[in-house]
This record gives C-alpha cells, structure tokens and sequence, in this order.
C-alpha cells in the first residue's frame, strides 16, 4: 500500500510537469485527430452551405484582383510589369494571413461552452484556423499561376521554394494566432479592434503598391514591417523568377520563430485560466 502511495505522488507531483508550453504541445498531439476533425468540419462548412463553394475561392482573389487592377493602376498609374500577379501575390498571401488569425481569435471566442463542458487542448482552436487557411491557401494558388500563364509570364524553377516561404508564413500566423487567442480571453471587443489594425497594417505592406514607390531615403519604414520580409520571400520566385538571398530568408525566419514563441509563450502562460474566463 504504501508503494502504492508514493507512486501516485508521483504521477500527480506537479513540480515534475513539462512546461506548460511542452504540455500543451504534447497534449495537442495527442488530440491530432480532433484537430483533423475542426479542420474538416470549418472546410466543409464552409463550402457546404455556398453556392458556388470551392469555385468561390478561386474567383474572390481573382475579382479583387481585377477591381483593385483597374484602379490602382489606372489612379496612380504604378509602373509594374505583369501587375496582376504582383497585385495577385500580394492578395493571396494576406488573405491567408487575416483569415487564420481571425479565425484564431473568433475560434477562443466562440469556444467557452466547448471548454466549460468537456476538455480540449486550448490551442486547438487556433491550431484549427491555421489548418483551415492553409487548405484555402492551396486552393488559391490554382488561380495565382492561371494568371501567370495566361499572362505570357515564364514560370522559373525558383517557384519550388515558395512552400519554404509558405511554411514560414504559417509559422509567423501561428504566434500571431496565438497571442490573439489569448488576447481574447481577456478583452471582449478584441475582434473589432484587430480588424482595424489588419487594415492599417494591410496597407503598411507593399501588397498593392510597389516599394519603391517611397523615397529611398524612406524604404527603411517598410522594413520594420515583418509582413515585409514574408511577402518578399513569397513573391520573388514567382514575379521576379529568382530565390531570394540568405540574408532574406534569415530575415524572414528570424521573424517568424521569434514571433511564434513569444506567441506560444505568452498563450500557455495563462492557459489553466481560459476555461472559467471564456
């Protein structure tokens, strides 16, 4: 009995837990299968229930693109060659970006009868957002080298890079996700403000306009912008044809695991009080 004693204070001693960052990723393995079933389930719904469903997700970027080609270069009249995959690119990658957090953010919100009733692993929402944006992702880079084709542009073997450049992105929504999520359970009216900020923070990113449009002496703005870094290793190999430099993916990686660990950091540091605060 007493062996019996002390291998339960064993178990249950909370001074030999993991981290909870450790934890919680452990935890989330081991619910893979939820986490493939939140991501079937937000794809299938979403595509379920719409008219056009998958097809939809091949013509928004490609409307938008159309739109926002007709004014912008007819107003400011940017001198980009093939402009609609530079537009298109730019679109494509942050709508990735948006959507995944704000899925993150609205999945938090949205979970607090789930995490009342039954547990789950609190990142499993965000985790969720981003399997989700990286399905549409896929399906919006259908339309993204439809273009390119169409357009007369020749298509380099530096585009079999670009699922680096993805990754990294993913990474760096992933730590964003995640400090949003936390965000969320503290500050009610999180999505509204997020909103605005994603609009400024859109229009802070050469995705529309080029970077040279500032003066030389100004580009340095753009880069503090880390969506700077991402977009450029993105769309280089495709627009320009070439791989970016070390300096550029060093950059960009930096950036992104900086961000997803001060996210994971910051997400499981209050993780045991998300199920009574949601």
């Amino acid at each position: 009995m007493t062996d019996e004693i002390q291998a339960t204070k064993e178990i249950y001693d909370s001074s030999k837990r993991p981290h909870p960052l450790i934890e919680e990723f452990l935890t989330l393995i081991k619910y893979r299968d939820l986490l493939y079933q939140f991501v079937s389930s937000s794809i299938k719904t979403r595509y379920k229930r719409s008219f056009l469903g998958v097809i939809w997700t091949l013509l928004n970027p490609l409307l938008m693109m159309v739109v926002l080609t007709l004014v912008f270069t007819n107003l400011f009249r940017f001198a980009i060659q093939y402009y609609p995959v530079y537009l298109l690119s730019g679109l494509i990658l942050w709508n990735f970006f948006s959507s995944t957090t704000i899925q993150a953010l609205q999945g938090m919100i949205l979970s607090g009868g789930l995490l009342n009733r039954i547990y789950v692993p609190k990142s499993v929402f965000t985790f969720s957002a981003l399997g989700t944006g990286l399905v549409n992702l896929t399906i919006s880079l259908v339309p993204l080298f439809a273009i390119t084709l169409f357009l007369g542009m020749k298509i380099h073997l530096s585009i079999l890079i670009m699922p680096l450049a993805i990754l990294l992105l993913a990474i760096f929504s992933l730590g964003i996700g995640l400090i949003l999520a936390a965000a969320a359970v503290y500050f009610a009216d999180m999505l509204p403000v997020y909103e605005v900020i994603l609009t400024l923070w859109m229009y802070a990113t050469p995705i529309i306009y080029p970077a040279d449009i500032l003066p030389a002496d100004r580009v340095w703005l753009l880069k503090l912008n880390p969506m700077y870094y991402l977009l450029q290793v993105f769309r280089r190999p495709l627009y320009e044809g070439v791989v970016p430099g070390w300096g550029e993916w060093a950059i960009a990686a930096s950036v992104a695991l900086a961000v997803f660990i001060a996210g994971s950091l910051i997400f499981t540091s209050k993780i045991n009080e998300y199920a009574y605060r949601t």
